[in-house]
């Protein structure tokens, strides 16, 4: 499974970790993803990863 929210597609972002002295060395942001059972379209029940904005938003239905 990929490292990315089922509902809006986040994942890592990179950019550059700059030091006191100003030393540049590459660095990675991965978005807070949880594990949760949600219930898809036609009824079913699915184990996806979704980030934390989309569950605390309100646009996953989790199953019971």
């Amino acid at each position: 499974m990929a490292r990315k929210c089922y509902i809006c597609n986040k994942s890592k972002a990179t950019g550059m970790k700059i030091s006191h002295s100003h030393i540049r060395t590459k660095r990675t942001w991965k978005p807070n993803l949880q594990r949760v059972r949600i219930v898809t379209n036609n009824g079913t029940t699915k184990r996806v990863l979704v980030c934390t904005r989309c569950l605390k938003s309100g646009k996953v239905n989790r199953a019971i």
